[in-house]
């Protein structure tokens, strides 16, 4: 069993910052690929990044992709999304996910993670 708890939350401008944080339980936090994934009011959860086992490769959606950044810190159990230039539409809740499939592909599909977070809440005010 994994647990996955987001932080790092809240308000901010356009134009601005925010990072996000899931902290995994447990000793297989290496073994998983980790994901983020948001979803808004009315729509469906999104991908939005994804990182390798060893923090090698990456994967974004093209609606984040030279603004957003994904890394992972094996040693902390942790994986964080580093969110620059936000927009309105990335209003939404950020959901941290795990997979525990063991191919080497970096899964950008929901169906492909099983262990998601709570979630954490990211308003970007115009």
């Amino acid at each position: 069993q994994v647990q996955l708890v987001e932080s790092g939350g809240g308000l901010v401008e356009a134009g601005g910052s925010l990072r996000l944080s899931c902290a995994a339980s447990g000793r297989t936090f290496s073994r998983f690929i980790m994901g983020w994934f948001r979803q808004a009011p009315g729509k469906e959860r999104e991908f939005v990044a994804a990182v390798s086992r060893s923090g090698s490769r990456t994967s974004y959606a093209d609606s984040v992709k030279g603004r957003f950044s994904i890394s992972r810190d094996n040693a902390k159990n942790t994986v964080y999304l580093e969110m620059n230039s936000m927009k309105p539409e990335d209003t939404a809740d950020y959901y941290c996910a795990a997979s525990i499939l063991v191919d080497s592909r970096v899964y950008t599909e929901r169906n492909e993670y099983y262990y998601w977070g709570q979630g954490t809440q990211v308003t970007v005010s115009s």
